[in-house]
């Protein structure tokens, strides 16, 4: 079996590589929930959202976020109206966290995501790593800002001092799927807002030291694949690079995977990670996706 730990843009592009050369049910993923929240009546979970409908080819794969050719005419009726929405959500999309919001009155997320992922048609494992809700808040310049009032509202453009979020308790099979995995890879997902919260988790480091451990960098040079990741990395303490990373995950981790133009750096993580491998990590085609992906497992 073969467990992912993921966020919501960076890893679901490998995603679409590695369920193209396993069985979907020997696919495991473990989804980020931290940046979980209401916005305009519905729960919205971003992460597991984007990682389901990657799974069964729905992703509108342009902005990593929603399904493909959805139509938005509720959200232009609400702006018509004068109901600003935080989040644009597309019509079909809306029909999902809808459904989500009326479930969750009675399951809980977990539940709910197995619910809605069994009617996608998706035969892999998808947890939510926790069925609590978290709370997160960046420390900026301009103040205390939620998640998305930062990313959205502020376009990420105030500086971060601080990435605070509370901690949580891993959801039921969590820390099973991981301690009875073959491989367990960390997608190149934001590492702070993204992996930190599923890896702090209690029990998960444990775990995941007595299994094989692959990363992928979210990082070329000083260059986060995507999101702010470069502010929240050096807002804690870390450098914005693949240095920093490994640094994050070197107590479990076996295998790092940089990227190609990366290896002035590779023996600086020699030091802390016992394999390093300079691959293209920038994964624009589903060739460059299946390579990726085989190379992981081979």
């Amino acid at each position: 079996m073969i467990t992912v730990l993921s966020g919501g843009t960076g890893t679901p592009k490998l995603l679409q590589g590695i369920k193209e050369i396993i069985k979907a049910k020997d696919l495991t993923v473990i989804v980020n929930t931290l940046e979980n929240n209401y916005f305009s009546g519905v729960y919205v979970s971003a992460d597991v959202d984007t990682v389901m409908y990657t799974l069964c080819d729905l992703i509108n794969d342009k902005t990593w976020y929603g399904r493909v050719d959805d139509t938005f005419y509720t959200h232009e009726v609400l702006e018509e109206l004068g109901f600003h929405e935080t989040l644009r959500i597309g019509d079909k999309d809306r029909a999902l966290k809808i459904q989500k919001t009326e479930l969750l009155k009675e399951y809980s997320l977990q539940d709910v995501v197995k619910i809605q992922k069994n009617a996608l048609g998706i035969e892999s494992t998808i947890l939510p790593m926790s069925n609590t809700q978290p709370h997160v808040t960046i420390d900026t310049d301009e103040g205390m800002l939620s998640f998305h009032d930062f990313l959205i509202t502020h376009q990420s453009k105030p500086h971060v001092n601080d990435v605070i979020y509370s901690p949580v308790e891993a959801a039921d099979g969590v820390i099973e799927s991981i301690e009875n995995s073959d491989t367990v890879i960390i997608g190149p997902s934001n590492p702070i807002t993204s992996i930190n919260p599923i890896i702090n988790m209690p029990g998960v480091k444990k775990a995941l030291k007595n299994v094989y451990v692959t990363s992928v960098s979210p990082f070329i040079s000083n260059n986060a694949i995507s999101g702010p990741a470069s502010k929240f990395m050096m807002a804690k303490g870390y450098s914005n690079d693949c240095v920093g990373v490994a640094s994050i995950y070197k107590d479990f981790l076996n295998h790092y995977i940089i990227n190609n133009t990366d290896d002035k750096y590779k023996h600086i993580i020699e030091n802390e990670i016992p394999k390093v491998s300079l691959e293209n990590i920038i994964l624009k085609t589903m060739e460059d996706k299946i390579k990726l992906a085989k190379m992981i497992l081979e």
